[in-house]
């Protein structure tokens, strides 16, 4: 009887074990499976919010979607922040996130002062990040990364693409408005080099801090110097209120040339066709470019909340779009340990996505592409909503980028 009631008792036991072990993964389910958590850094609130914030994510979203990697047992989870434009924010959230919570690839990174300090943290604990929106060379110079993939633009071939066509024109006397910060500093820097190599002459700077409203005293400096151009070395509404500005002074109307080194779809969008029209800016990415842009941005644009994909969106898609094949290439498990390793298998493989089309990775992290050099449309010109860009030129990816050998990157061979 004893016994009995002891069996009775085991057995009750064991059926009441089933429901929760039903419900855990079996041993090998558990060892197969992958988690990898992608976060997206950037500006939700500030000067660069419609250039990046919830739209990168959505786009990262819409990578994730689109590479399959869940069929392949590879579950990915994303979390965002904003770094609010400043480095030691920036660089206490991927901390956190690395040590923390687990993140293993941090992407987007507006503003290049932030962008160059999760370089350099990411590399230290050995994860994976992908630069979409910062515009530094740096990250392919001096200070470049085994863990660190530079993909849509940079300072040297913004400065290439629109500063060399403009001088070009004869407009060669310029002066530079440009925001005090790492970005403003180098494609001024960048332009102010092919302008002169051009035979063109710079006549004089103004450094303005980020997130400036009044550009009146900076524009009275740039009309008394008598340039033909004034170049904005700067971003975002830094570039809106300045255009705006230039606008109500009647800068233009003077014969003066304004060159709007960094402009975004998304601020043309803000300007409005009458303020922006006219204007020549440079995107390695347009959402009416061809088949595969116009096919990608139907996939997106119904989770942007009515905005558009500019090129740093793309940048976030097509980066992330290429790590997942490389994890499926190189089996999560492996690409989640080695973040370098990774990087170097992303660069090893060919890139092709329906943002850039086809392409390559160098071996100091510079994803190359070709570039186009656009006009703004008059408003009688644009067919309707974001109809915005007529195409004036193409520069082969072989031809837009800096030349590695330029760069002082460590990671290059001799």
């Amino acid at each position: 009887m004893v016994q009995d009631r002891r069996s009775l008792l085991m057995s009750g036991a064991a059926l009441a074990l089933v429901p929760a072990l039903a419900g855990l993964p079996s041993r090998g389910r558990a060892q197969g499976a992958t988690s990898l958590k992608i976060g997206v850094l950037n500006d939700q609130s500030g000067v660069y919010r419609e250039v990046s914030g919830p739209t990168s994510t959505a786009c990262v979203r819409q990578a994730i979607q689109d590479s399959g990697i869940a069929a392949k047992g590879v579950n990915v989870e994303v979390v965002q922040a904003d770094h609010q434009n400043k480095a030691d924010v920036g660089a206490t959230i991927a901390r956190q996130w690395i040590d923390r919570d687990g993140v293993d690839v941090i992407v987007d990174v507006p503003n290049s002062a932030v962008a160059l300090a999760i370089n350099g943290i990411v590399r230290e604990k050995n994860k994976v990040y992908l630069n979409s929106t910062g515009g530094t060379t740096e990250l392919t110079g001096k200070q470049c990364s085994p863990n660190t993939v530079h993909w849509t633009y940079d300072t040297y071939m913004l400065a290439k693409s629109t500063g060399g066509a403009m001088v070009k024109t004869g407009a060669d006397s310029w002066f530079f408005i440009t925001a005090d910060y790492a970005f403003g500093h180098d494609l001024e820097r960048n332009t102010s080099a092919f302008v002169q190599a051009a035979g063109g002459k710079v006549l004089g700077t103004v450094r303005h801090p980020l997130q400036s409203t009044d550009f009146s005293s900076y524009l009275l400096q740039a009309q008394q110097s008598r340039a033909k151009v004034i170049g904005l070395a700067n971003a975002g509404t830094d570039t809106i209120n300045c255009v705006k500005q230039a606008a109500e002074f009647g800068v233009t109307r003077r014969g003066t040339k304004i060159a709007v080194m960094l402009m975004f779809i998304n601020d043309v969008h803000s300007l409005g066709l009458t303020a922006a029209q006219g204007l020549v800016c440079t995107e390695s990415f347009y959402w009416d470019l061809n088949d595969r842009t116009r096919a990608f941005t139907n996939r997106v644009k119904g989770s942007l909340g009515g905005n558009y994909p500019a090129m740093s969106h793309a940048g976030c898609y097509a980066s992330v779009l290429h790590y997942l094949k490389t994890v499926a290439d190189l089996g999560g498990a492996a690409a989640k340990a080695d973040g370098a390793a990774t990087v170097a298998r992303m660069k090893a493989m060919p890139t092709d996505d329906d943002c850039f089309g086809a392409g390559t990775i160098r071996e100091d992290g510079r994803k190359l592409h070709p570039v186009y050099l656009f006009e703004v449309k008059k408003p009688e010109e644009s067919k309707g909503a974001w109809d915005y860009y007529k195409l004036v030129q193409t520069t082969p990816a072989e031809e837009a980028w800096r030349p590695v050998s330029e760069g002082a990157c460590p990671l290059v061979r001799a």
